[in-house]
């Protein structure tokens, strides 16, 4: 029975016609070079396989895989890869009938040169909204310096062995990161598009667990899909922990990963940009800031956003603000009065009309009205940065629909 299903799920591959409908990006992630503590190592790859579960945010009749080989420095070696449906978040197990092998070109396995992406072919696989998505490899060869994305709040599994079609994975041990991907892509309806939600570890979801998808992404994306007008509309993060809008605090910064992150996803119709607590934080974290400095600052921080509203115009895009939100009393960045006055300057530009083409005032949502500089306890993690679960929805909900509405 495999072998038939593999040679249907095959002949399945070439049968979809390149321009059918729209390819729009239903579920991205942001790569970055991950340290040594997150790469895979040698023992947990080779003679074995990783399957990646990533839920996607539109439906279709077919999709394709995106791997990446962006920061490798030797080529990424695939000896094989399949797709199917996981039977729920973070599972490691997938639905019967479901499996589907990827090709390259027609083949099994490819070689991704040092710093390319790669599609797979498409593969018809029915998927809804929401769907979770089990993406399974082989990796014949990883390069020196592996592409990942540590944020993936969610499990990843790696089993022994030759595993790309086994449904129970029962033997997997979980590891929650992404490796070696970067998209999964639709063949969706004609009015499909995708949002683009450029950020820091706010939107990369620091404190989100297990596949729980409680990310302000993750609400947004449900709410979307239960509206008519919207369920067509992808939600993509490209959130990256300790990102910063200009400067290298943690994966390239928002400006130098704008083409790759932003422009080059299929459908992109729509950007939400969310960055800039880092750079109000880090400015004065080692040593303290004169005033001239800090008004050079956001001099900066405000060009570096206006780059980002040109470019994403340019190219057709929808640009949405969202205010820098409170973070007093944080002991990483320890805010002081001269940091919270930078952030209002900030956040004064980004609500000026005209100088985004929408608004999303995060700011006002989460702040606490008795202390506007800092988060509403309900709202706080319990670090003074990071909103809570409830805090995430709240921001989930403050978007209006209406901004992606045809």
């Amino acid at each position: 029975m495999r072998i038939l299903l593999s040679a249907t799920a095959a002949m399945a591959t070439v049968a979809i016609p390149a321009q059918a409908e729209p390819w729009v990006a239903g579920w991205t992630a942001s790569p970055i070079k991950p340290n040594a503590e997150q790469v895979l190592a040698d023992a947990q790859y080779r003679d074995a396989t990783l399957r990646q579960i990533v839920r996607v945010t539109i439906g279709g009749r077919a999709v394709r895989v995106r791997f990446t080989n962006r920061f490798g420095a030797t080529p990424l070696r695939i000896a094989g890869a399949s797709v199917a449906l996981a039977t729920g978040p973070a599972a490691a197990s997938i639905r019967a009938g479901s499996d589907r092998p990827l090709r390259f070109g027609g083949r099994a396995m490819v070689e991704i040169p040092a710093g390319a992406d790669y599609w797979s072919d498409p593969v018809a696989l029915p998927v809804t909204a929401l769907a979770d998505l089990a993406i399974s490899t082989r990796f014949a060869d990883l390069p020196q310096q592996q592409t990942g994305h540590p944020g993936a709040r969610t499990r990843s599994w790696i089993a022994p062995g030759d595993r790309l079609s086994d449904g129970a994975f029962a033997d997997a041990v979980p590891v929650e990161r992404w490796f070696q991907i970067a998209a999964v892509e639709v063949d969706a309806a004609p009015t499909a598009r995708a949002i683009v939600a450029l950020g820091d570890s706010i939107t990369d979801g620091f404190g989100v667990k297990d596949g729980r998808h409680q990310r302000w992404t993750d609400g947004l994306a449900r709410r979307l899909s239960a509206n008519r007008a919207t369920r067509d509309v992808a939600v993509l993060n490209h959130g990256i922990g300790g990102n910063c809008l200009l400067v290298e605090c943690l994966g390239p910064n928002a400006l130098s990963r704008f083409d790759g992150d932003v422009l080059s996803q299929p459908g992109a119709r729509y950007l939400i940009l969310l960055e800039g607590i880092n750079d109000l934080g880090g400015l004065a974290r080692e040593k303290p800031a004169t005033d001239e400095e800090r008004r050079a600052h956001v001099e900066r921080m405000i060009a570096g956003y206006a780059q980002i509203v040109a470019r994403a115009r340019a190219k057709g895009l929808k640009v949405i603000g969202g205010t820098v939100m409170p973070f007093m009393g944080n002991d990483y960045y320890r805010p002081d009065a001269a940091a919270e006055a930078s952030r209002q300057a900030v956040n004064a530009w980004i609500r000026t009309p005209g100088h985004f083409d929408a608004v999303i005032d995060f700011d006002r949502i989460v702040r606490d009205p008795a202390q506007p500089d800092r988060l509403l306890p309900a709202y706080d993690s319990g670090d003074h940065l990071h909103p809570s679960m409830v805090g995430y929805q709240a921001m989930a909900d403050a978007v209006p629909l209406a901004l992606f509405a045809k």
